[in-house]
């Protein structure tokens, strides 16, 4: 990206509003906190920056000489209180510290501040396999409206910001091309580029291969057909455990305990987790042999990230824009497969070459997936769109 910045001293330069309301996820959370702690106001001629958000999150933020925090009581009240202050009060605040443009990180907005630019990171309503899950119950129907709802913002919006090209193609096949995006990818926390494996690969017999996944426990991220595969191995004479991190509930948590207790009843190889912080993320993944990722849904799979990151062996699912991001760093399989899961996890364990190759290409491909890349082309891109909407006559 090029952008051709005024020469703007003393008290002026731009001012950016930032809508971190809806910032819930880990994901986001670590996204918002990531592209302000690596970013250099002076370098872009902003001034200030103002964050709406609860307060939870904005304790966390790092607090900066250029940065104004705000939390409305609203924002950390419930979902329907959250949207009725977006719609109706959040353009006037912004409008009151004189923001000139507004960033808002989370696309199920009803804000009509302009200019704005608009984040996606919620993938759930676009993807056909997983509105197949939903049935025709409030679930289904949430996730419709939230569908609606993001693509009127990114309609509305005078540039839009999408995590991967996958993402990008299948969001604009739904609300229909849009003439301002950019691709900017998350970036990855630099302590798991520290990290090195506690023990060196097995040798055979020697002990037990230890693959880990984690991810939320949903259906689309197929728990229980990694739990199939893996028992698969274990019938072939593998010595293979698997630690599945991640928290869940409902329809989803019931049918990974199931296939639990049929392949593994006396809980033996599997062990579930559930939530931990994130902090300790890394020290599961440097316990860990080998790394499976088997969701077919995703925006930016960021634990992927974090395994490439690392530099484990990984087997990822075939899905997505999970291609797009490991390449040739990693054996694929089909998701919904156990057996395609097993085969591919056995060629890690059986072909040391391979295994030796795709751990060095997909460390090499996590070294582009920096937060300060992701900063900067996200400040970039920001200050690039309210130049093109005030100077070149962008303004819908």
């Amino acid at each position: 990206m090029h952008i051709k910045i005024k020469n703007i001293s003393g008290n002026s330069g731009i001012v950016i509003g930032i809508d971190a309301s809806r910032n819930r996820s880990g994901g986001a959370i670590a996204y918002l906190i990531g592209i302000l702690s690596e970013f250099e106001p002076q370098k872009f001629c902003i001034r200030e920056v103002h964050v709406w958000s609860y307060k939870k999150l904005l304790d966390l933020i790092p607090n900066k000489p250029w940065l104004i925090k705000h939390n409305s009581n609203k924002v950390d009240r419930s979902l329907p209180m959250q949207l009725l202050w977006q719609a109706t009060k959040l353009a006037h605040e912004v409008t009151l510290v004189g923001c000139d443009i507004l960033y808002t990180t989370d696309a199920s907005t009803f804000c009509r501040f302009r200019p704005m630019v608009v984040f996606s990171q919620d993938m759930l309503s676009y993807e056909p396999n997983v509105m197949r899950t939903l049935g025709w119950g409030k679930a289904r129907l949430r996730v419709l409206s939230i569908l609606y709802l993001q693509n009127m913002a990114f309609r509305r919006a005078d540039g839009v910001i999408f995590l991967t090209q996958h993402t990008g193609k299948l969001i604009q096949e739904s609300c229909g091309i849009l003439p301002r995006v950019a691709f900017i990818p998350h970036g990855v926390g630099s302590d798991f580029r520290t990290i090195n494996p506690i023990h060196p690969w097995p040798r055979k017999g020697e002990r037990v291969i230890q693959c880990l996944y984690v991810s939320p426990i949903w259906e689309f991220k197929n728990q229980w057909v990694v739990v199939r595969g893996i028992k698969m191995l274990r019938n072939r004479g593998y010595n293979i455990n698997l630690t599945l991190v991640g928290s869940g509930s409902g329809k989803a948590l019931r049918k990974l305990k199931r296939q639990i207790s049929f392949s593994d009843p006396r809980n033996e190889f599997i062990k579930l987790k559930g939530n931990i912080p994130h902090g300790e993320i890394p020290k599961y993944l440097a316990n860990a042999d080998l790394f499976v990722f088997a969701s077919s849904c995703e925006n930016m799979p960021i634990t992927l990230l974090e395994a490439m990151a690392v530099g484990l062996p990984i087997a990822s699912s075939d899905r997505g824009p999970m291609p797009e991001i490991l390449k040739n760093g990693g054996i694929y399989f089909n998701p919904d497969d156990y057996k395609s899961i097993a085969k591919s996890i056995e060629k890690i364990i059986t072909e040391p070459s391979l295994r030796l190759s795709i751990m060095k290409r997909a460390k090499n491909l996590a070294n582009y997936y920096l937060w300060s890349r992701c900063a900067q082309d996200t400040w970039t891109y920001i200050m690039e769109t309210y130049f093109y909407v005030n100077n070149m006559g962008g303004k819908k």
